[in-house]
C-alpha cells in the first residue's frame, strides 16, 4: 500500500470532500474535518467485496456466527493480548447507536452521564437527546499532555449513572494507561457508575498501549460495556456496522431485544461483516504501515507550525490520526480564525469548540491522507494566519 497516492473522492457522496458547503458555508474547501481516512482500504478487503458483490444476491444476512466472532476475538488476542468470551459480542449499526442504546438501557431521562471534555461531538448529541443531563469533568492540560482530574471525577461521579469514556480519547489523542483505567473503574465502582467505553480508535496508538478497559476490569466487568468497530482503523464507514463487548448477560438480552424486536435491525450490512472479518484476520500489517504514515504526518504539522507559524502548537500525540493545534497565541476568537481559514486559506479544519468549550483555543486537523495533501493544508492554514497578522 502506497499511502502516498491521492485518490480522488469527489462526487462519491463522501461526507468530507462532496458535503463541507453543510458545515463550512462553502464547497471549493480542502477539507481536514471528519473522522475518515482519504487512504484506500487494504486490497485484502476490496478483493472479498468484489467476490462478495460478483455473487449477486444479496438477501437477509446475519452476524451471530463464528466467522465473525472468530476475528474479533482473534484481533483482541493478537494486538492486545486480550483474551475475550465471544458471548461477549454483540452487533450494532454503529458505535454511536450503540452508545446511545446502552446510554437508554442504563439510565433513566433527567440522570446524569458523565464525560470528559474536550469530546467527540457525537457524545453531547446522544446524551442530551436521550433527555439526560450532560456532565462535564474536564481534563486537565499540562505542556499540552491531557490528564484526568480526577477529584473532580470523583465529585462528578456521585451525580452520574454513566461514565461515558473514550479510548484513545478524541479529540485530544490520550491513551489512558492501565493505571488511569484502574482508578477510572475504582470510582465508578464506589459510586455503582456504568461505563460505556467508546474504544473505535483502540487502534491508532503511537505511544504507550491501547489497554481495552475489560482487560483490567476485574470483578466490575458486569458494569462495563465496550462499543468498537473495525472501521475506523481500515477506513470502511460507509460499509456500516460496529460491535460491543458486553459481559453482563442481561445487558446483552436487554440490548438485542431493542436491536431484533423494538427497532428491526439486527440484520447487518453483509459488506461490512465480510470487511470486518477480513480486516481483522488478514490486514494486521496494514495497520502498521498506517501508525508509521499517521505519525510522521503528524511529525511533519508540528515541525511545520514550529518553523512557519510558532504561535501555533501542536504536541504529539498518544494516538488517534489528528493534530490538536492549539492558537491561543495569536489572541483571536475561534470565529475569526474560522472566516480567515475558509475565505481566505480556502481550508476547512475543525474548530476545538466543536467538542466543547474546553477546545476553544484548538484546531482538530486530520492527517489520516497523503503527505501531499497536509502540507499543502499546512500552507492554507499558513495564507490565513497570516492575513490575520497582516490586518
Amino acid at each position: 500500500m502506497n499511502f502516498n497516492t491521492v485518490i480522488d473522492r469527489k462526487g462519491t457522496y463522501c461526507t468530507q470532500w462532496d458535503y463541507i458547503e453543510d458545515r463550512f458555508g462553502k464547497a471549493d474547501l480542502l477539507p481536514f474535518t471528519i473522522s475518515d481516512m482519504d487512504f484506500e482500504s487494504p486490497i485484502e478487503i476490496k478483493k472479498a467485496l468484489i467476490n462478495r458483490v460478483n455473487h449477486g444476491v444479496f438477501g437477509y444476512s446475519r452476524w451471530n456466527h463464528s466467522d465473525f466472532k472468530n476475528s474479533i476475538e482473534f484481533w483482541y488476542n493478537s494486538r492486545f493480548n486480550f483474551q475475550i468470551n465471544t458471548d461477549w459480542i454483540l452487533y450494532a449499526p454503529s458505535v454511536i447507536y450503540s452508545v446511545s442504546k446502552l446510554i437508554e438501557m442504563k439510565s433513566k431521562k433527567g440522570e446524569g452521564v458523565l464525560i470528559n471534555t474536550p469530546a467527540y461531538d457525537g457524545f453531547f448529541k446522544a446524551i442530551i437527546d436521550n433527555e439526560r443531563k450532560l456532565i462535564s469533568s474536564p481534563l486537565i492540560e499540562k505542556n499540552g499532555r491531557y490528564e484526568i482530574n480526577f477529584e473532580d471525577f470523583e465529585e462528578k461521579c456521585k451525580i452520574s449513572k454513566i461514565f461515558l469514556l473514550c479510548s484513545p480519547h478524541n479529540p485530544v489523542g490520550k491513551v489512558w494507561s492501565e493505571e488511569e483505567l484502574k482508578k477510572i473503574i475504582s470510582i465508578c465502582k464506589k459510586y455503582n457508575v456504568y461505563i460505556i467505553s467508546d474504544e473505535i480508535h483502540m487502534d491508532i496508538v503511537y505511544r504507550g498501549v491501547h489497554t481495552p478497559i475489560l482487560k483490567v476490569a476485574n470483578n466490575y466487568k458486569e458494569s462495563i460495556a465496550i462499543c468498537t468497530a473495525a472501521s475506523k482503523t481500515f477506513n470502511t464507514p460507509s460499509l456500516g456496522g460496529s460491535y460491543m463487548l458486553v459481559p453482563n448477560s442481561k445487558d446483552r438480552d436487554d440490548y438485542l431485544f431493542i436491536l431484533k424486536n423494538r427497532e428491526a435491525l439486527s440484520s447487518p450490512n453483509i459488506l461490512g461483516i465480510i470487511s470486518t472479518i477480513t480486516a481483522y484476520n488478514q490486514c494486521s500489517y496494514w495497520v502498521d504501515e498506517l501508525l508509521k504514515y499517521t505519525k510522521a504526518n503528524i511529525l511533519f504539522v508540528k515541525e511545520f507550525l514550529e518553523k512557519n507559524i510558532p504561535q501555533l502548537t501542536c504536541e504529539f500525540p498518544d494516538g488517534c490520526y489528528f493534530a490538536w493545534i492549539n492558537f491561543s497565541q495569536l489572541n483571536i476568537s475561534s470565529e475569526t480564525l474560522q472566516k480567515a481559514l475558509i475565505d481566505i486559506g480556502k481550508v476547512a479544519i475543525m474548530p476545538g469548540n466543536t467538542y466543547g468549550e474546553e477546545g476553544t483555543n484548538y484546531l482538530r486537523f486530520n492527517v489520516g491522507c497523503p503527505k501531499e495533501k497536509v502540507e499543502l493544508g499546512l500552507q492554507k492554514l499558513k495564507l490565513a494566519v497570516d492575513s490575520i497578522k497582516n490586518n
